[in-house]
């Protein structure tokens, strides 16, 4: 990735702390002197590249919570915050911060029965908090050409808005494998990369176990997700680290036990659609 694309990524993944209330945002001038980020990219091993099967409209069972039929966004509001953490420390300050309340409408776009990111509105939210549960979703990565690695139709999947499921083209586009599309951002990489072309809709389902904590806030059990995307499982039980964070090791911070899905605000026109929960 060239500079002024590695530019790109840093300021659009990480407007992570920008409307905070009173979260600083990062001097990334200062930061880009040094790079704290490349620390945690892994570039090896590659997962080898898997060719789907035929993609089938997956519609929702009949005990699912519908977030999105293609309608309208009445499920979803206006994150608190406009991006994620950007260290283990900002994670914890936003948590300290956030209130559970209803906020504004969000600002994407619905059109022709998808969800469209609004590029720098921020991430929205769920209005309903989950826990543990199954969740199916399609997305759409445009076909964007001069774009490269991080900066290629970006977005990415917030469990308990916390918890990263990285979305991006990744056909015939590389990137670090621990955060190419099917990885746990910055933590695991995927175990295959079942990447469509750009422009085509992909698919996730994804059964996610919340952490838990005791009443002193001690982390009892972490949090474990399985991934399959396209039909093929790119994670399997796997542990989660912490929550998602850009620069450092992620770090367990006690919160709720149910808490809203995020969808990320990555500058990208990342499109998506047939969203539905089951509770577990």
């Amino acid at each position: 990735m060239n500079l002024s694309n590695s530019l790109v990524v840093v300021l659009s993944i990480l407007t992570s702390t920008v409307l905070a209330q009173d979260i600083p945002e990062p001097d990334w001038k200062e930061l880009d002197k040094t790079k704290p980020w490349e620390a945690t990219e892994q570039w090896e091993p590659v997962p080898p590249v898997v060719t789907p099967g035929t993609y089938i409209y997956a519609t929702p069972p009949s005990d699912a919570i519908v977030l999105f039929d293609g309608s309208d966004l009445s499920q979803w509001q206006k994150g608190q915050f406009k991006g994620e953490g950007l260290d283990a420390d900002v994670v914890k300050l936003m948590l300290d911060k956030r209130v559970e309340e209803e906020r504004e409408a969000p600002d994407w776009t619905v059109e022709d029965g998808q969800l469209i990111v609004k590029p720098e509105s921020g991430g929205i939210e769920t209005k309903r908090a989950f826990g543990d549960m199954q969740l199916h979703l399609e997305w759409n990565a445009p076909y964007d050409p001069g774009k490269e690695g991080q900066a290629y139709s970006n977005s990415g999947i917030f469990l308990m808005s916390l918890y990263e499921i990285q979305v991006l083209n990744n056909y015939k586009n590389t990137t670090y494998p621990n955060g190419q599309v099917g990885s746990i951002y910055k933590q695991t990489i995927p175990m295959a990369n079942a990447s469509r072309k750009p422009g085509e809709w992909q698919a996730y389902d994804i059964i996610f176990t919340a952490p838990r904590f005791s009443d002193e806030g001690e982390l009892i059990s972490p949090a474990r997700v399985t991934v399959i995307h396209n039909g093929v499982v790119v994670q399997n039980n796997t542990e989660i680290k912490g929550p998602t964070v850009y620069i450092g090791k992620p770090r367990y911070v006690a919160h709720a036990p149910k808490m809203p899905l995020r969808l990320q605000d990555h500058r990208d026109l990342v499109r998506y659609r047939n969203i539905w929960v089951r509770e577990l």
